[in-house]
């Protein structure tokens, strides 16, 4: 008969969520404000991704937005440089990348990116969470604010907090839009008023409130319900992966200072720093955890308290789970350098093929099952297609020219420009004087001229009869 785990059973946490109390209710995490140094340098990062965030639709390059990703009109803007539909190949080997970079970076650093740079941290804590204590203050103020009655102390404070909540969204709600329609085109919706634009004032809000619902109520719960990395963490990481982790071997037994000052325990107080800071409201010392997102606050409070019971810091740290059993911190081991290597190579080996793609693509086929046709009495002429992919930011117009042998290219249709992602196809007649001719099959050489600079060149063949008179 199997033993009914309770909160005395050494590993009880991992039945159930911090967040969810016995009875199936939620219980609300309130986390104290967090300091430090590792939380100065989050901050220092997070501030710069939101300002590039909220920026970055104003940033042009070259008349293109930095970032557009136009799903609607199938154009993706990145740093300026157009992707259209014909990019698929790019798009479809970046994504695989992508996968790979994922899979190989928590491998060897867990749940990094979490703590550091996921959006839903980076608005949780740097910018939710820091209104919150501004207006609510600290945790004991917001259990005393969420418990009493409805007063006007109460009314004041969650009203105003709501309502800066949801002007926040509202704003990230708008630069969502920007980078996918475009700045230009938020701004000219916006200016149009909801009555001349009903249905898109809708959807704004709409999006708006999901937006504010996440970082209001549901919170911490994306990253321990509804996050999908979270899940492969379980998956990934192993004993040598890079880890937020409590030194046990040091901190075991746990035990208060005596009033000397000493103690016969190991380092940790018992003294809970960690766990009152967790934005999920796990207790690191239980071990790797689903709910743990890296965000080393639990780090900072332990080596405060560590400085102040003069005990050297790392109680906590980063390490891998094999650094902490064996007491050798392995941060830097050949295996984690030889997957950075592999990380460094494969951004870029993406970046190299986007360096190839170029302003646009031309295939040149001579036409199917066409010969050769007599053209005047000393030349003969071959029938091709060709199709032009504008890849630029403007409309192209490529001009064809025979560059190995004596002869023309000559449009049966006008040559007109190709618009912007737009493919454009034509077919011309080249020319050759039978004298340069002196097979069945000549390889030719065409070269592709933008504003009468040549630009690429393209083979080919150029059909003629098997034996020629000379």
């Amino acid at each position: 008969m199997e033993t009914k785990k309770t909160k005395n059973t050494p590993d009880y946490f991992r039945d159930k969520l911090s967040t969810v109390a016995n009875d199936g209710k939620r219980i609300w995490i309130y986390a104290k404000k967090a300091s430090g140094k590792l939380f100065n340098q989050r901050k220092i990062l997070a501030i710069i991704l939101l300002a590039i965030f909220y920026i970055g639709p104003f940033i042009k390059i070259g008349n293109e937005p930095i970032m557009l990703f136009d799903v609607l009109q199938r154009k993706f803007v990145i740093f300026g440089i157009v992707f259209w539909p014909q990019d698929f190949h790019l798009i479809l080997l970046s994504f695989i990348t992508l996968i790979v970079f994922i899979v190989l970076f928590t491998v060897i650093y867990g749940r990094l990116f979490c703590g550091w740079v996921c959006p839903q941290t980076i608005f949780m804590e740097f910018v939710f969470r820091q209104i919150e204590y501004l207006i609510e203050g600290g945790p004991a103020n917001q259990r005393r604010l969420d418990s009493q009655p409805m007063n006007f102390e109460k009314f004041i404070k969650k009203s105003t907090k709501h309502t800066v909540f949801f002007i926040i969204a509202l704003i990230t709600s708008a630069t969502f839009l920007a980078y996918i329609i475009g700045i230009d085109n938020v701004i000219d919706f916006l200016s149009e008023g909801p009555f001349n634009n009903t249905a898109g004032y809708i959807g704004l809000i709409i999006f708006s409130g999901v937006f504010y619902f996440v970082f209001a109520f549901f919170r911490e719960q994306v990253c321990t319900i509804a996050c999908p990395y979270g899940r492969l963490q379980g998956v990934l990481v192993d004993d040598k992966s890079i880890i937020v982790g409590y030194d046990y071997k040091r901190g075991e037994p746990r035990g208060p200072l005596d009033k000397s000052g000493l103690s016969k325990n190991g380092d940790c107080i018992d003294c809970n720093a960690c766990v009152v800071v967790c934005p999920t409201g796990i207790d690191i010392r239980n071990g790797t955890q689903l709910e743990c997102i890296n965000c080393t606050a639990c780090i900072d409070a332990c080596n405060s308290v560590m400085d102040r019971v003069k005990k050297p810091r790392g109680l906590i740290r980063y390490d891998s789970e094999k650094g902490i059993e064996t007491g050798k911190k392995s941060i830097f081991n050949t295996r984690s350098v030889a997957y950075s290597v592999v990380l460094v190579l494969l951004l870029f080996f993406v970046g190299y093929l986007f360096m190839l793609r170029g302003d646009f693509e031309s295939t040149i086929l001579r036409a199917r099952g066409s010969l050769y046709q007599n053209y005047g009495a000393d030349s003969l002429s071959n029938i091709y297609n060709f199709n032009l992919v504008n890849k630029s930011s403007q409309p192209l117009k490529i001009e064809y020219k025979l560059e190995s042998q004596n002869g023309r290219v000559k449009h049966i249709q006008e040559n007109i420009p190709v618009e912007v992602g737009e493919v454009g196809k034509g077919t011309f007649l080249i020319i050759i004087d039978k004298n340069d001719l002196n097979s069945s099959n000549t390889p030719i050489v065409i070269g592709l001229y933008k504003d009468d600079i040549k630009v690429d060149t393209y083979e080919s063949t150029f059909v003629g009869p098997g034996s020629l008179d000379k």
